[in-house]
């Protein structure tokens, strides 16, 4: 069946936009083996005044015949010959139904009289071939392989039997099935078989992405209105992580009438990981007033707002999606739910959300450092310590994640007034921050942490341990000169300890030198001025 479609595309080429294909968007579909898609668009378009209705009846109606429905395929067959008693593809669809009952002989007679009335139609006999293959591809060998030669001396240069003879053996031999869609493609000069490069990319693009994604794009130049074009280039972008690209394309494709809704929710989702957080949520918003209770939809504006940093809207929202009987939520619900309530500073139920989180999730490791960070915000430094615990016993952590967990076993030693966790906590600390230390030796923030769980474990006094744990601090921050401009607040408390320690020992000259250094980075603590003078 050759579609008369090259106005379409000389139309498109003239205004400088996609053409509009109508009912034949279905055609394609069908032809490329998503019945589903082809079946909404040609109910959608059934009416409209462009529409072959012919063509359109025996599509539909073979999509009922696949999926086993046998008298709404008739009745479809029927409503064809009524619309065009001429056109031959609806007797097609009768003798189908006649060789599925296994009336071969009048299933013949149908396919004789479809052919008198479109004669040399190469597509017309591929189609019965098909239907043979379809219905008995090893009882009907012969039949098959007689159309499929009848097919080729009728039109030398039609593509249709080598994409049927490709899809015959697709799924046994890949690359002999490539060779047949290439040719297909190569005889398609009026571009009327979009289904040879569809489905040529298709078997190509486990194997070579890439080239299956630029067979595509040629298609696209020949058929910038195709809606089939379109989407299977902007899945095969998504399906290779290309999102940006994919995004792009999704945008152009979701222009064409004949989109699908859930092409439309996939689009949120691209602009989203786009960062184009605001047209995501607005597109959201407008799917929502179509179907209000779109569970995707209503996660997408609350990640939307989340993402946006405007928190109390993002809880409103959440208040609405956890609010779905539809369920069904995963772990990057709770973790993003725990951000906004982190966000307007509750952090106790942004705890909440974080451990229903690990509850679907206990293998993401992160999710202790973020329920870690969220028990920290909260003051519950012990919990923070053992959270934080948990994500490095996971065993993929950096040194820096292991001063991090030094930090958290720190604070919690300088919180806790009960004795023995407050041993604990010192202990594990010192034990994490000396491999840090042996890693990064000249570090005076590493050093300063070490010096200060010495400083606890001294029961806060300043011994001689003390002394040298600070002193090395010191040591540290004089090898760079810089240090004295961006480090002054860690020189002044090690300063500090050094110049009290000095006092114990009764060096009045070693504390001198501590304090007057500490006054060199406070010109204005008059306190500590006067202090010195009465040292003097």
């Amino acid at each position: 069946m050759k579609f008369k479609i090259l106005s379409l595309a000389f139309l498109g080429a003239a205004l400088g936009l996609q053409a509009q294909q109508g009912y034949y968007d279905g055609v394609e579909y069908y032809r490329a083996d998503q019945p589903e898609e082809a079946a909404i668009i040609l109910n959608k378009t059934i009416n409209d005044p462009g529409t072959n209705k012919a063509e359109a009846y025996y599509y539909l109606g073979q999509i009922q015949l696949k999926a086993g429905n046998t008298a709404e395929a008739k009745k479809n067959f029927e409503a064809g010959i009524a619309a065009d008693p001429t056109n031959g593809y609806n007797y097609v669809g009768l003798g189908a139904l006649d060789l599925k009952q296994g009336k071969k002989q009048t299933a013949e007679t149908h396919f004789k009289n479809a052919k008198s009335l479109a004669k040399k139609d190469a597509d017309l006999i591929t189609e019965i071939a098909r239907i043979y293959f379809n219905t008995d591809p090893v009882g009907f060998a012969k039949e098959i392989d007689k159309t499929i030669a009848d097919a080729k001396k009728a039109d030398k240069q039609s593509p249709a039997p080598y994409i049927l003879e490709a899809d015959m053996i697709a799924k046994e031999d890949v690359g002999k099935a490539a060779q047949y869609y290439d040719m297909a493609q190569n005889f398609d000069t009026d571009n009327t078989h979009p289904e040879a490069y569809v489905k040529y990319a298709r078997k190509y693009f486990p194997v070579n992405p890439k080239f299956s994604i630029d067979k595509l794009k040629e298609l696209l130049q020949k058929r910038p209105g195709s809606a089939l074009a379109q989407r299977e280039l902007a899945e095969k972008y998504y399906a290779n992580n290309q999102l940006t690209m994919a995004a792009e394309q999704y945008g152009k494709y979701i222009q064409n009438p004949n989109h699908f809704a859930k092409d439309e929710q996939r689009y949120v989702g691209l602009l989203y990981f786009g960062k184009k957080y605001q047209e995501s949520y607005d597109l959201a918003r407008k799917l929502l007033s179509e179907d209000p209770d779109n569970i995707y939809m209503q996660r997408m504006q609350f990640l939307n707002k989340v993402a946006l940093e405007q928190y109390a809207d993002a809880l409103a929202h959440a208040d609405v999606f956890f609010a779905n009987p539809k369920g069904g939520f995963v772990a990057n619900d709770y973790t993003n739910y725990a951000t906004a309530l982190q966000g307007v500073g509750q952090d106790s139920l942004a705890i909440i959300q974080y451990n229903k989180a690990l509850e679907l999730a206990p293998d993401k490791a992160d999710l202790y450092k973020d329920l870690s960070a969220a028990y920290s915000s909260a003051k519950k430094y012990n919990e923070a310590a053992a959270a934080f615990q948990k994500f490095i016993d996971k065993g993929d952590y950096s040194t820096n994640d292991l001063f991090m967990l030094a930090r958290r076993y720190q604070n919690a030693a300088m919180s806790d007034t009960v004795p023995e966790t407050k041993s604990g906590s010192i202990n594990k600390g010192l034990e994490v921050i000396e491999v840090v230390m042996q890693r990064v030796p000249d570090n005076a923030r590493i050093a300063q942490t070490r010096a200060i769980l010495i400083f606890l474990k001294n029961n806060s006094e300043d011994t001689d341990e003390v002394y040298d744990a600070f002193k090395l601090v010191v040591d540290i921050l004089d090898k760079n000169p810089e240090n004295a401009k961006t480090q002054q607040s860690i020189y002044t408390q090690a300063l500090n300890r050094l110049g009290n320690h000095a006092l114990i020992k009764d060096d009045k000259e070693g504390a001198k030198k501590h304090f007057g250094r500490m006054l060199e980075f406070n010109p204005d603590n008059t306190a500590l001025r006067d202090y010195l003078k009465n040292m003097k």
